[in-house]
């Protein structure tokens, strides 16, 4: 299994420019199946000498949320892996807007911290385990819910900070990724956010899958609509 996602992780950061020489990386590592494969296939890479490129981790603990992850079992995983760990701490006060879930500003302070933490420390991208199916699920929820044919990109410079976000398991089906990491063992979560709200999202994780059944060809038709979209924001 972890030759058909490597096949499918280089194949992501080559036909989406992901990678490019003096890169300086930093892994967003939750400690789920996701961010610690996307470690092992970009700490292999970083052994590769062309594109030269740099990879360290980082794991942000929100101190006001009930959740807790292993991460004595990170570090050693990022040990093994020949790639710096590095623990932040934050909060949010949902005080300061109502509007907003916990779900949303733990989102929001979690990715604030460590995309300051990427400036401050010289990094120029960060690299995020979302997997084929995250972006299809996104897709399906714009649709839907908002009327709008749109999802995340495989590469995409950000607003307001010199970053560059990148998702090298573009490519790779989560049903491969949760393979792996249960043969290999690779997760140790002690326990799950108790905030967490996500059934919009799961509902629509049930109809791509649905999908898929249905019409097993139906992946790479939406995967190929996404890449339709994105060229015509690039080159309308």
């Amino acid at each position: 299994m972890i030759r058909k996602i490597r096949r499918l992780f280089n194949k992501g950061c080559t036909e989406y420019a992901l990678l490019a020489d003096a890169d300086r990386i930093l892994l967003a590592l939750s400690g789920g199946k996701d961010s610690l494969v996307m470690a092992q296939l970009m700490a292999a890479r970083a052994r590769i000498f062309k594109p030269s490129i740099q990879v360290e981790a980082v794991h942000v603990v929100m101190d006001n949320v009930p959740y807790q992850t292993d991460i004595a079992h990170m570090q050693e995983f990022c040990n093994a892996l020949g790639i710096p760990l590095h623990i932040l701490h934050t909060s949010f006060d949902e005080s300061t807007d109502k509007r907003k879930t916990r779900c949303f500003l733990c989102a929001r302070y979690r990715r604030k911290a460590m995309f300051d933490f990427a400036v401050e420390y010289g990094f120029n991208k960060v690299a995020l385990g979302h997997h084929q199916d995250d972006f299809l699920t996104t897709m399906l929820m714009n649709l839907l819910y908002e009327g709008s044919f749109h999802s995340m990109r495989p590469s995409m410079p950000m607003e307001h900070y010199p970053l560059t976000i990148i998702r090298p398991l573009c490519l790779v089906p989560e049903k491969d990724i949760a393979s792996h990491a249960a043969e290999a063992q690779l997760v140790r979560h002690i326990s799950p956010c108790p905030y967490e709200d996500r059934t919009r999202r799961s509902e629509m994780e049930r109809l791509s899958q649905s999908l898929c059944t249905l019409h097993p060809e139906s992946r790479q038709s939406m995967w190929h609509a996404l890449e339709k979209g994105w060229e015509e924001i690039l080159f309308p």
